[in-house]
């Protein structure tokens, strides 16, 4: 008797350890120039984003910013975390990553992109015209905002063709009222 619980306790143990084997990316800094550390933590967080892992992507980016506010690298990297989000469909996280960028940089050459981005971002969430009418109205706001403010952009271009649609499925939702 006391061998069998001898080996269920050995066989407990193992099993434990086995599952304690989880391999995490650790975050360290390895240049002594701030200005190398922004530029390797951008490099690192692209290569992740190439890689496919957004969130430690997300995390080295928003670390540039950290270190650096004043560079040219802060709102790019700001807009690569917004849009390594968006990539992956999580659009909460993306529009927090936009709203701060636009909040932080309104005078970025990007910031038509950061606009656009946004409603995009909205524009996504909409599942259908008989639910919920907050995406859809957030998305129309934000793609009026991006045609009427930057008309010459490429952005405008589209953001008028998903206003008409947002038009057409404001008035599908009227027609489904009206029935």
């Amino acid at each position: 008797m006391k061998i069998f619980n001898f080996l269920i306790s050995v066989l407990i143990f193992v099993s434990v350890a086995s599952c304690s084997k989880k391999e995490e990316k650790i975050s360290f800094i390895k240049e002594e120039n701030l200005e190398m550390q922004m530029i390797e933590a951008y490099n690192e967080g692209l290569k992740e984003f190439n890689t496919g892992d957004i969130f430690f992507a997300a995390k080295k980016f928003n670390e540039v910013e950290l270190l650096y506010p004043q560079s040219v690298w802060a709102p790019r990297s700001t807009l690569m975390a917004a849009y390594a989000y968006y990539s992956q469909d999580y659009y909460f996280d993306a529009s927090e990553e936009l709203k701060i960028f636009i909040k932080k940089y309104p005078n970025n050459q990007d910031i038509d992109y950061a606009h656009y981005l946004l409603g995009v971002t909205y524009y996504e969430q909409i599942v259908d015209e008989k639910k919920d009418l907050n995406s859809i109205m957030l998305a129309k706001e934000k793609f009026n905002f991006v045609i009427k403010q930057y008309p010459n952009t490429d952005y405008a271009l589209d953001a008028k063709f998903k206003f008409d649609l947002i038009l057409d499925m404001l008035a599908s939702k009227e027609m489904y009222i009206g029935r």
